[in-house]
């Protein structure tokens, strides 16, 4: 379905199953094709699986306007989405990547419509003016190549680890690079450069969350297995999980690993605790 955004912009959104709901926000340059391996078993269940674009990415309008960009913008969209697919129901946030960074950014402003976080291969953001500095210029220049270059290398060059994983033989990651491959490159270089380069950092307010939070990493997914130790140290109510065998696509390269890991602290939370010992 589309959903009408505040500038007008629709977004796409898709809901299965019923139960407790769960929000996927997919990684930067992705779309909710990447989350299609966990939306059956997540059903089955007994949750009611909830996938959406970005503006700029996979099914949702792609504006040319850079204007139209801001992290502001990406958390109303957000709360649109769940206005039109849960309304008045508190939501699992599940987001990788950049995905993840929109949804802490979400839940710290919308704590009521938040009932937990599951934080994948993510991070806080930086705090350090020259690493922030780097990240931009690295988003920099992953929008160059995609409005220079196309698609084609980037879901089968170096940066297909980052968007489909490392065996690009796998349906699923076979799925979410015809999907990548769609897209509008001014969108999402747009959306790049404005929202995912310079988003802000998140690390000092981690400790005012109080929902549940699940954070998930690969173990081989060196950037950010530091930035899940944080995340997990200074969220209240958070679980540490690393995944043998995957690097940042963790939920394509080790689908049952992560599907059990998130179906055990979904029916945690239905059994009313987002404890990992009970």
């Amino acid at each position: 379905m589309q959903i009408e955004a505040s500038d007008g912009t629709q977004l796409y959104a898709e809901a299965h199953g019923a139960g407790i709901p769960i929000l996927f926000s997919c990684a930067y340059c992705t779309t909710h094709e990447n989350w299609r391996s966990q939306v059956a078993p997540l059903v089955a269940a007994g949750a009611r699986v909830l996938l959406w674009d970005f503006r700029g990415h996979g099914l949702s309008g792609a504006p040319h306007d850079p204007a139209r960009y801001s992290i502001e913008q990406v958390v109303d969209d957000m709360g649109r989405v769940l206005d039109a697919l849960s309304p008045g129901e508190p939501v699992v946030l599940a987001g990788l990547s950049f995905g993840g960074l929109a949804s802490i950014h979400f839940a710290l402003a919308h704590p009521d419509r938040t009932r937990a976080l599951v934080l994948v291969d993510s991070g806080p953001g930086f705090k350090n003016p020259d690493a922030q500095a780097k990240w931009t210029q690295q988003v920099a220049r992953t929008a160059e190549v995609l409005t220079t270059r196309g698609f084609d290398a980037f879901v089968r060059g170096k940066a297909a680890i980052t968007c489909v994983g490392r065996d690009l033989e796998l349906p699923a990651a076979i799925a979410a690079a015809a999907a990548i491959e769609k897209q509008d490159p001014v969108g999402l270089a747009n959306f790049g450069v404005h929202i995912a380069g310079p988003a802000p950092a998140v690390i000092d307010e981690l400790p005012s969350i109080a929902c549940p939070a699940l954070v998930v990493v690969g173990a081989e997914d060196k950037p950010y297995l530091r930035a899940a130790e944080v995340m997990a140290a200074r969220i209240p109510n958070a679980e540490h999980h690393v995944i043998d065998g995957a690097a940042h696509i963790v939920n394509i390269e080790q689908t049952e690993v992560f599907n059990a890991l998130l179906i055990a602290f979904l029916k945690r939370l239905a059994g009313g605790s987002g404890n990992a010992d009970e």
